[in-house]
């Protein structure tokens, strides 16, 4: 795969995608174990991610962590995602995903990813790093 997992959907679906550093250290630990992550990441994107913030539907998949203090931009975690390298367990897999968008620039920005089976919750002292005021 040339560029990172995203890279077809910039400009497409979101104006911006990037990701902080640690968060590709998080995907390349996690891509050893779950062989089809990036294929299962632009699947994300394409599908969950567009239908939370480009259609304005709710599936459950994604919730906005509100209780951070940050105002702009929104940050999400996604809780529902399917990863085919953990087979049988569909959207409950234990993946999680924790990104920031912004709606009036239409920027999203990767920040975590982890197995659930590794750790409780998201890195919250990585988001304000990045997002706390």
């Amino acid at each position: 795969m040339s560029g990172p997992f995203y890279s077809l959907y910039i400009g497409k679906l979101f104006r911006e995608i990037s990701h902080v550093p640690e968060f590709e250290k998080d995907l390349k630990k996690l891509v050893k174990r779950f062989s089809s992550l990036e294929e299962d990441l632009e699947t994300f994107i394409k599908v969950a991610m567009n239908v939370l913030h480009k259609q304005n539907l709710d599936s459950g998949a994604i919730l906005r962590i509100s209780d951070l203090g940050i105002h702009s931009p929104d940050i999400y975690k996604a809780k529902k995602f399917a990863c085919k390298a953990l087979k049988g367990k569909g959207v409950q897999s234990g993946i999680r995903i924790i990104y920031a968008y912004d709606k009036e620039e239409d920027r999203v920005e990767f920040i975590e990813l982890y197995y659930k089976g590794d750790k409780e919750g998201e890195d919250r002292e990585r988001i304000l790093k990045y997002y706390g005021e």
